[in-house]
């Protein structure tokens, strides 16, 4: 441990300092790069001239399997990254060696896309969190710190609502932002009832005392409370931060980016705006107190997340430079305020939209639109905007679109009928946010540019108990039919054989990718929902195409909080595929882009992704689903891996959008990459697990390259 003793030296802010002749930008020292998220490194050594002699310097296994979309971070000569299955690892970031390892105790496969770090002196720690529980680690051992919390840990689900914290569900997906002495977290939380609401706390970091927390979802007299029926906030649940934050430290400004409130296609339960869901919020890190807010989606009927933290950065207005914040969206939009005030740096315009018309709902008349930049992703599927991948898929394709309401952004659900939502419920960007070049003010977003159909249902009257917890609980993501969203969302039909009774249980208890752990179902309600789903039916819906209940008036200050008997389901928000499971749009699929901030202006836009089996026949630069995010160099390069199929990863030129460098991973590399410079040597590592499909394997590896 005499390498990490010596390594090991970051301010109290979790700022690296200089130590002999290191420098602070040598080091990835927090998740995304730096408190900005601005995912950028000013080394230079790998650039344009030289990128394609880049090889590998060297792999760790770490011989588990499952989701691994973790941006490690390095400070100094070690790495910290998580395993698949809640560990900690600390490797020597130079040969890849483990020297410690940190065994949480937990089973099962995690979620989890870092760490935070913190250091005082001789005392610097690892924060990790692993389901419902924020650990603290001795940065030098692998050991748990027992002063913190409850002998080395939080459990998050405590002081959320009520003396019931068992029930209550939420987990840590993304690292805790820094800030002095406090660790600020948000969490993922269910996307039906019952969820308990999406808190922004900051713990202390020696004692896991709970410093301040701030109301997404706002007590009677806190700003925002008019916005929800009257006492919303005993039931209401989510409008969480899961996706992570920024930081301006000299500010003293934590930047937090929330997500839609529960359920999500559905809010006759919580009419009005909805704040703080969908918003980005600037809180006084100190304190928790509101400075100021934007939200992106009034009363969310679309899942349209803020996904990925905002990125801090410098541009130019009127001959002076004005530091501002920017917020990529799900609806494929980059929102660019003032950094201090919140006021737009580009117009915002409320655009009116139809309303609702499934009984009890009342939509908001309009939806905030930048008027610059441009949308990354298309905003609406036609009759032009299928696939031509063949003439029988496109056949396909138009015979479908024509049985769907014509939709795109901001269409609201419609009852026993499918609308098309453009892009999709995985975006737009995504949980990998953007990368900014911090000396020209360009910003690089990768997105995925598919449609999802969503629709609601009354659903049948459940035969069994077990049906009706699915109904419940389940079928806002896998559908009241089971007939899932492959490959992300998997289908439930017929899995009787492929799991067994106490595998399905502990997957019900535990989460697993995507899904999170369903803490409020009790023992016998969850062999209730095993019994059922073990032995349902294949074909489930049965209910009559227009059948709606009885019409329910709107009442601002007295619809019910939740209702246990939602009188509509999903018939399954699910991706639009052709035939042979390919998007049923034209393509690109996926994009990576370069959009000049000062202006508002596209420098670069290309399909990012492919089809190994479609290059096969020919047919290339399709775009393709992706996940996890870029990084920019001051050596002119943009790192991605992030495609799904073709587990690419590749350097494009940062100016013009030419790839440079290319290679294939084991698995693909669903994360944001890091570099660093140990030694003299810059190295770019990324974490290689696969996911997102079930065509290909999983795994659980760390690669690093470097110039031969």
């Amino acid at each position: 441990m005499t390498v990490l003793g010596l390594s090991l030296c970051l301010g109290q802010y979790g700022i690296a300092q200089q130590v002999g002749k290191r420098q602070v930008d040598k080091d990835w020292p927090v998740y995304g790069g730096g408190n900005e998220q601005d995912h950028y490194s000013t080394l230079s050594q790998i650039n344009r001239g030289n990128v394609k002699q880049l090889t590998t310097a060297w792999t760790y296994d770490t011989g588990e399997t499952g989701w691994l979309e973790v941006n490690p971070i390095i400070v100094g000569r070690v790495l910290y990254a998580c395993t698949p299955t809640h560990h900690v690892i600390a490797l020597d970031a130079a040969t890849g060696k483990l020297l410690w390892k940190f065994d949480s105790g937990l089973t099962g496969i995690a979620r989890s896309r870092g760490v935070s770090f913190w250091s005082d002196g001789d005392d610097s720690r690892i924060f990790a969190g692993f389901r419902n529980f924020l650990y603290a680690i001795d940065a030098k051992t692998g050991e748990p710190i027992l002063s913190f919390g409850e002998n080395g840990k939080v459990d998050l689900r405590k002081g959320l609502r009520g003396e019931d914290y068992l029930s209550q569900s939420v987990q840590l997906t993304s690292p805790g932002a820094i800030y002095k002495d406090l660790i600020i977290v948000g969490g993922q939380n269910p996307e039906t009832y019952p969820s308990p609401p999406g808190d922004i706390r900051a713990f202390d970091v020696h004692t896991g005392i709970v410093r301040w927390t701030f109301h997404t979802i706002p007590h009677p007299g806190e700003f925002g409370y008019e916005s929800w029926p009257a006492d919303a906030w005993k039931k209401a649940g989510a409008a969480n931060n899961w996706a992570g934050m920024a930081v301006d430290t000299k500010r003293g400004i934590v930047y937090v980016p929330t997500g839609s409130a529960v359920f999500d296609f559905y809010g006759k339960n919580r009419i009005g705006n909805d704040l703080f869901a969908d918003t980005l919020l600037a809180l006084d890190a100190s304190t928790g107190k509101r400075l100021w807010h934007f939200q992106g989606v009034h009363h969310d009927l679309w899942d349209r997340d803020f996904p990925a933290p905002p990125a801090l950065l410098t541009v130019r207005r009127n001959g002076k430079s004005v530091d501002a914040i920017a917020q990529t969206t799900k609806s494929g939009f980059v929102f660019l305020f003032d950094r201090d005030t919140g006021a737009p740096l580009f117009p915002i315009h409320e655009s009116s939209y139809p309303s609702s018309t499934v009984s009890g709902e009342v939509t908001s008349p309009t939806q905030p639109l930048p008027l610059l930049p441009a949308p990354f992703t298309h905003q609406e599927v036609n009759e032009a905007t299928l696939t031509e991948r063949t003439p029988e898929a496109h056949a396909w394709a138009l015979k479908q679109f024509r049985s769907f309401l014509p939709g795109g952004q901001f269409t609201p659900p419609s009852v026993d009928r499918l609308t098309i939502d453009m892009p999709g419920f995985a975006g737009g960007g995504e949980w990998g946010g953007p990368a900014v070049d911090r000396a020209n003010g360009v910003l690089y977003v990768n997105a995925n540019d598919t449609a999802w159909l969503v629709g609601l249902t009354v659903p049948t009257p459940p035969g069994s108990a077990g049906e009706r917890i699915y109904q419940s609980q389940c079928s806002v993501c896998h559908g009241i039919d089971r007939t899932g969203s492959p490959p992300s969302v998997p289908a439930l039909q017929g899995i009787e054989g492929l799991l067994t009774e106490e595998e399905l249980s502990a997957t019900i208890r535990q989460g697993k990718g995507r899904m999170p752990p369903f803490n409020s179902l009790d023992d016998k309600e969850v062999v209730e929902l095993v019994h059922y789903l073990m032995r349902a039916p294949q074909q489930q819906r049965r209910n009559p195409v227009g059948h709606e209940p009885a019409r329910v008036e709107a009442n601002h200050n007295s619809t019910p909080v939740v209702d246990d008997d939602m009188p509509y389901k999903t018939i399954g928000f699910r991706r639009f595929l052709d035939p042979d499971d390919y998007p049923a749009t034209s393509t690109p699929w996926g994009t990576l882009s370069a959009i000049d901030m000062n202006s508002g202006k596209y420098l670069w836009k290309i399909p990012f992704g492919e089809y190994p089996e479609l290059v096969a026949k020919g047919m290339t630069k399709t775009g393709s689903d992706n996940y996890g995010g870029p990084i920019v160099t001051a050596g002119g390069l943009v790192f991605i891996g992030a495609t799904v199929f073709d587990q690419k990863f590749h350097a494009y030129d940062s100016h013009t959008g030419e790839l440079l460098w290319e290679t294939t991973l084991p698995f693909s590399g669903l994360a944001t990459p890091a570099t660093y410079m140990i030694d003299g040597r810059q190295y770019i590592v990324i974490a290689a697990g696969g996911g997102q499909t079930s065509k290909k394997p999983l795994g659980g590896l760390y690669i690093a390259f470097a110039l031969r």
